[in-house]
């Protein structure tokens, strides 16, 4: 059963009681993401993120882990664009002193001067670890392309320049005005006893009060043409990935991009994998994926292609793209997709985690949780003429974007734009 209590001073606490459970999951979600962040304090929102686990007002660094790792529990958080999540797994006897950990943590993080100029250095790698990994800095390139001038199109983790000069000052800033009670959600699921929960939060948070001082930098884009950015560096496949402006969270369309995606690049039964891969070889992996944010959105294609092959495979693609956008899929193809789809979603409930992180995320981002029932009719009321319909505005080459890293030469470079009409 599902439950909803709002606290006096704000904060939401949903709870999803799965009785036959041995496990609790439990989330602390922050209304605050990257694109919250300036051209200055860029990657503040990720620093704080990582300095809550180097210890609390009443718990060290290592008790932080010892406690829940000790009981046989996994605890982690992550930064989006427009959310921050502390979380964690437990035997359900220990949500107790679980969620006290993660509430110390992420609202009272200690944020000493030493220990930010440890984990600095740390940020500092990590960055340097993702520009040398070509599979990932292929999707900064192209949010740079998707989000020109904008947070979202600048890395989470922020750049050297900035993570470089990020004071404890500027963390105590971000945090203090972020981390308040109306823009947090407490999710819960498992064996969870809702009353329960309500009281755990209420004795810790319950007095807590302040306000959202923000909000993040809207984004609005029409694009006019095609647009490309390649990356030369001596590797041995090329990264490719392609990405189209999309639709927002709350679009209407939300559901048909979704079973779109899966059409085209889902899963091995696709037409992306079958066609660039398994009839042609031209590359080893290729899929598609959505993303959808408040106002904004991508469908994106990635392929890791051998290097003499680039031109043919990005032809291909084009191809398939520009194919179920003129032409009506089967009915069998748009079956399979639906079943996949839901499938994979109501086989991802049986994880407590995974319906915590469903639930928070529906809440923190739009101020409502989704029932299992609605998101199976949005699905089963997709037709054939909504995937051509959606296809043919999503997928027209103006708003195509691509990113390259590889070892490109001049000819290939030509014959690159040649296929896709960019200048």
């Amino acid at each position: 059963m599902r439950r909803l209590t709002i606290l006096n001073n704000e904060i939401r606490i949903v709870t999803q009681t799965l009785k036959d459970r041995d496990s609790a999951s439990v989330g602390i979600w922050f209304g605050v993401g990257g694109r919250y962040e300036n051209a200055q304090n860029k990657g503040v929102a990720h620093f704080i993120e990582h300095m809550a686990f180097k210890g609390s007002r009443h718990y060290t660094c290592d008790e932080v882990k010892q406690l829940i790792e000790g009981v046989g529990g996994s605890l982690n958080a992550f930064t989006s664009d427009e959310e921050t999540c502390y979380y964690a797994k437990v035997p359900r006897k220990h949500l107790d002193r679980t969620f006290d950990i993660l509430a110390d943590i992420s609202f009272f993080p200690a944020l000493a001067k030493s220990e930010l100029e440890k984990e600095r250095t740390v940020i500092l790698e990590e960055i340097k670890m993702y520009r040398d990994l070509p599979q990932y800095y292929v999707m900064e390139l192209l949010e740079e392309l998707l989000w020109p001038n904008h947070p979202l199109g600048r890395s989470l983790a922020g750049s050297s320049e900035t993570v470089s000069v990020l004071s404890q000052s500027d963390l105590k800033d971000f945090q203090q005005r972020h981390y308040v009670p109306d823009n947090v959600v407490i999710a819960a699921c498992g064996a969870i006893d809702h009353e329960k929960m309500v009281k755990i939060v209420e004795e810790k948070l319950g007095k807590l009060k302040g306000k959202k001082q923000d909000n993040y930098i809207p984004f609005y884009r029409r694009q006019e043409k095609p647009a490309a950015r390649f990356f030369t560096k001596n590797t041995e496949q090329m990264h490719l990935a392609l990405g189209f402006l999309a639709y927002e969270t709350n679009h209407k369309d939300y559901y048909v991009l979704a079973l779109l995606s899966i059409i085209l690049g889902g899963n091995m039964s696709s037409r992306l994998f079958s066609e660039v891969r398994e009839r042609r070889g031209l590359a080893y992996n290729i899929g598609s994926s959505a993303k959808s944010l408040d106002d904004t959105g991508v469908f994106m294609v990635r392929a890791g292609v051998d290097n003499h092959k680039i031109v043919d495979a990005l032809d291909v693609i084009l191809n398939v793209l520009h194919k179920i956008s003129s032409r009506e899929s089967s009915g069998d193809e748009l079956k399979r997709a639906k079943e996949y789809f839901l499938g994979q979603f109501l086989l991802g409930l049986e994880d407590t985690m995974d319906y915590m992180i469903w639930l928070g995320a529906g809440l923190i981002s739009h101020d409502k949780t989704k029932t299992v029932q609605a998101v199976i009719n949005k699905i089963n009321a997709v037709s054939l003429s909504d995937i051509k319909r959606v296809a043919k505005d999503i997928l027209s080459p103006q708003r195509l974007n691509i990113s390259l890293i590889g070892p490109l030469d001049d000819k290939q470079r030509s014959s690159l734009k040649s296929v896709t009409g960019i200048a």
